[in-house]
């Protein structure tokens, strides 16, 4: 199993607007679709939280954007599972991470903020593609929120894409704990 994250953030470090508003992204000239089918065709399920799920439910109602991926969403609430998705408690990770332990899965923790947090204090994280935007926003929501988690990454690759640039960084690990 190898952990994930595929995200865009802005030059300051922001993924969002303080209100949830992404259109610095699509202001931005890109090239192709930025690396993402290359990154999403070797993805097996996605972890996302529940703010990210509704941000997609409202911006994509017509058809769920993963479509053919298994998506957990961890939420405090509770919504009914579809055969795509399954709602779950930040409890129930750890057990659903171990489910995928011995497999070759690839695992995408699309975001927000605070599970991309929990997911670094948990040393849970083994590679990060990072997609900077030449925008700067000020204030918003941060790509690293303050918490409890130190990393040492190693850069593996830069591609550039028109005006983007993606930072692909690999995890050292320096235990073997869960």
């Amino acid at each position: 199993m190898r952990v994930g994250l595929f995200i865009a953030t802005t030059l300051d470090g922001y993924i969002a607007t303080t209100d949830d508003e992404l259109q610095w992204l699509f202001d931005v000239q890109g090239e192709g679709d930025n690396g993402y089918g290359h990154f999403y065709e070797g993805v097996n399920s996605i972890i996302m939280g529940r703010r990210t799920y509704e941000w997609l439910k409202r911006e994509q109602p017509e058809q769920w954007a993963y479509k053919g991926k298994q998506t957990y969403v961890v939420s405090q609430h509770t919504f009914e599972n579809t055969a795509e998705i399954s709602f779950i408690k930040l409890t129930e990770l750890h057990a659903l991470l171990s489910s995928f332990k011995a497999t070759d899965q690839k695992i995408w923790v699309v975001g927000g903020g605070q599970l991309i947090k929990y997911f670094l204090e948990q040393d849970w994280v083994d590679e990060l593609q990072v997609t900077v935007a030449p925008v700067l926003l000020g204030k918003g929501i941060p790509l690293f929120p303050e918490g409890s988690y130190s990393q040492h990454l190693k850069l593996v690759e830069t591609t550039t894409y028109g005006q983007f640039v993606e930072l692909h960084y690999l995890v050292e690990k320096t235990s073997t704990t869960d």
